[in-house]
């Protein structure tokens, strides 16, 4: 076994080992029967009507990204293709954190022909316009929740502390960039001929390529209103399951959003499908609204493991059909 082998090992136990020590020490004093009556008492209506509103939300992900790789001087991709490879990259990051943004665009390219550095460009373009819809999500909660955001805001992060931390040591970091961007410099200019920094090159153009989709998409408006709808599936998809559990069923759509950004966040976390990290921020906050904390951390678990279902259900179906596509390609 080689050295980075072992490495990948080392980082995928430790991230296992935090998410699960993180989900043992928050479950650890709930009995099963807690749980149990939890789930019977839910009403299952709603909570199915989650899982089609975060199908949907899935299927119109990968309607967006394929709006994203469609060139017009080569193969076009389906909707139906994106959405496939997007859930098979769901189904790996529940095994390796951040790993299913490589499966997906692997399994893209094995099956269309695109090359892997386009796509990852195009998941770049993705994951910025996430990022921007997140904020936009945060500012919304501050906006309806504005005295909650806050003192919550106050209770995580000393903001004036970090202010004082970030004013100390700004030039050891823009020193510290500095020195790293020479060193980049000196390499490739010293090794520009060699074979491997001109496949990193080529990579980093496949990259541009990717990224510079957005500048040239045939349906923006489709592309902008899908990542809108995305969203407001996430905010479907909690507030659904919120109303199906009777000790969250009376929360405004106010405290539902912040539940949904605190949930945002711990998915964000590098640890395996959000596990630990999702239930904790959720709880956290749903104990702040009043919520009784076993059932809280009942609610976390509930809407997680649901997701997860979801997921392993139709991550395993996908990858299934790609293997069975890339076959029949072969």
């Amino acid at each position: 076994m080689t050295i980075s082998k072992i490495k990948n090992l080392i980082q995928l136990a430790l991230s296992l080992g935090i998410a699960g020590w993180i989900f043992w020490y928050l479950y650890k004093d709930i009995e099963v029967s807690s749980l149990w009556s939890q789930l019977k008492s839910s009403n299952w209506i709603w909570i199915e009507a989650s899982l089609s509103i975060a199908w949907l939300g899935f299927w119109i992900r990968g309607w967006r990204w394929s709006l994203l790789i469609q060139d017009p001087t080569g193969s076009k991709v389906s909707a139906n293709r994106a959405y496939h490879a997007a859930m098979v990259g769901y189904l790996a990051n529940l095994m390796i954190p951040r790993a299913g943004e490589l499966v997906r665009c692997g399994m893209l390219s094995k099956t269309n022909g695109k090359p892997v550095g386009h796509l990852i460009g195009t998941v770049l373009v993705e994951r910025s316009i996430d990022l921007l819809f997140l904020i936009g999500t945060i500012i919304l909660a501050f906006l309806v929740e504005n005295q909650l955001f806050t003192s919550l805001a106050s209770q995580l992060i000393d903001i004036p502390s970090l202010l004082i931390k970030l004013n100390r040591h700004w030039p050891t970091v823009l020193a510290g960039l500095t020195v790293f961007g020479l060193i980049l410099y000196y390499f490739f200019s010293k090794f520009r001929n060699h074979g491997l920094v001109a496949k990193l090159k080529a990579f980093a153009r496949q990259m541009l390529s990717g990224i510079k989709s957005i500048q040239s998409l045939r349906q923006p408006k489709g592309f902008w209103l899908s990542s809108l709808t995305i969203w407001i599936f996430y905010f479907l998809t909690m507030a659904t399951v919120a109303f199906g559990i009777p000790s969250t069923a009376n929360l405004t759509y106010g405290e539902v959003l912040l539940v949904m950004v605190m949930g945002s966040i711990g998915m964000v976390a590098p640890v395996q499908g959000g596990i630990g990290t999702f239930h904790a921020l959720v709880a956290y906050i749903l104990i702040q609204f009043g919520v009784i904390e076993t059932d809280a951390k009942i609610f976390a678990a509930i809407i997680h493991g649901t997701q997860v279902l979801l997921v392993l259900i139709t991550g395993l179906y996908s990858w299934i059909y790609l293997l069975r596509v890339q076959t029949k390609t072969t």
